[in-house]
């Protein structure tokens, strides 16, 4: 009878370990991507398409993925900055400055590469920012593999600089990325998010009147011109974070709950759902210059060289000038390596090319093909790094 029930009880326990796993949703978003390439040069790839282009009411199903869907995303996205910078690994200025100059260079200088390559063409050049974001799934998933081989501190420090280059992601989309603004639509955000600060002022601490109004907050942000997306941040910065006054701990906070129950779903549901509907490129009669071309390039070198020399040199600069420490048991070329697995952009890179050539599927594919080829260079270089870089060991306490 034992014996029976032995098996499927590991495999629950294998399923569990692996959804709890922070690395598995790398895992599961590159089945999801490699699924969506095989899609698209497949027999089946018109119907890949139209079902994407397909409308479900006011949008299409493409849209209903990348405005309502990734807008709980950008919810999660939120919530997880909101708890780091009060309770986490952001919360004191000691611990933000490395991965806070960290993201600020690997920010920079991958926009100013994309820059170099498309500065003479004015349509392309609205691209700028799609190099500039880290792709943490993928980067988790990518330094699993190497085990303990890496210092716990580096992991930390790749967490907090992908917490932060989010929220430049997102300031950059909220900034740059809006179309025609409707003032009536946003003064509605506005009453909403009002009404929102309101609940967290008065302490409330049950989740569906925020839940229920952010409905209302995305309706009304989708209609403003400010991309949809944004709602969800918002939203996450008004959910109270610390306990109620009948608790006891943070943990039991409704931003805590929202968050544990969010994770899972974005995690393995909708982020992969996000890479398949948008990670199809046709290779099948692919024009060669394409590879070539200044916008494939911008985003791949982007990636690749600006994310290394943005993350490393600008983390090597300020421990020369002694702002902060090196992480505890990192190595300089380990941190060469980290940099270079920052320059895995696949979700939001994705996602702010679809926003940039809204209405040019020919950019869209050289962008796709771009963050796929220097998120693969990336994502290798890194990995290889990593493996063969000598480990440091810390100096003996004393005593």
């Amino acid at each position: 009878m034992d014996a029976t029930h032995r098996t499927p009880r590991r495999r629950f326990s294998m399923l569990r370990d692996f959804l709890d796993n922070a690395s598995s949703g790398g895992i599961v978003l590159m089945a999801a991507a490699a699924a969506a390439i095989l899609m698209a040069n497949s027999p089946a790839a018109d119907l890949y398409f139209g079902v994407l282009k397909s409308y479900l009411g006011p949008l299409s199903v493409l849209h209903w993925i990348n405005d309502l869907l990734m807008a709980l995303f950008f919810l999660l996205v939120g919530l997880e900055i909101k708890r780091e910078v009060l309770q986490g690994q952001l919360s004191r200025w000691s611990r933000r400055i490395l991965p806070g100059v960290g993201a600020l260079g690997g920010m920079v200088v991958p926009a100013l590469i994309y820059v170099a390559f498309n500065a003479g063409d004015p349509q392309t050049l609205r691209g700028w920012a799609i190099p500039t974001a880290t792709d943490i799934a993928f980067a988790l998933g990518v330094l699993s593999l190497l085990g303990s081989r890496i210092p716990s501190s580096l992991k930390v420090f790749l967490t907090a600089l992908a917490i932060i280059d989010d929220l430049g992601a997102v300031l950059i989309i909220a900034l740059f990325y809006t179309s025609d603004i409707s003032l009536p639509a946003l003064a509605a955000a506005a009453a909403l998010v009002a009404v929102l600060t309101a609940l967290n002022r008065f302490r409330v601490h049950v989740l569906w009147p925020y839940l229920l109004i952010g409905a209302g907050l995305w309706v009304s942000v989708l209609l403003s011109g400010v991309h949809a997306t944004i709602a969800g941040v918002v939203l996450a910065l008004t959910i109270p974070c610390g306990p109620a006054p009948e608790q006891e701990d943070a943990p039991d906070s409704p931003l805590h709950r929202l968050e544990h129950g969010l994770h899972h779903w974005v995690v393995f549901l909708i982020i992969p759902i996000f890479g398949f509907a948008n990670a199809g490129v046709r290779l099948i009669g692919l024009d060669m210059s394409v590879l070539w071309d200044h916008l494939t390039l911008g985003v791949a070198l982007g990636l690749v060289a600006g994310k290394a020399i943005g993350v490393f040199g600008a983390v090597m600069l300020a421990i020369r000038f002694g702002l902060t420490d090196m992480p505890m048991g990192a190595g300089r070329l380990q941190m060469l390596g980290i940099a270079l697995l920052c320059g895995i952009g696949f979700t939001m890179s994705l996602f702010i090319g679809m926003l940039a050539f809204a209405d040019n599927e020919l950019l869209q594919q050289e962008v796709k093909i771009g963050i796929l080829a220097g998120s693969l260079v990336a994502g290798l270089g890194g990995w290889l790094l990593l493996r063969f870089a000598p480990r440091r060991i810390p100096p003996p306490r004393n005593g």
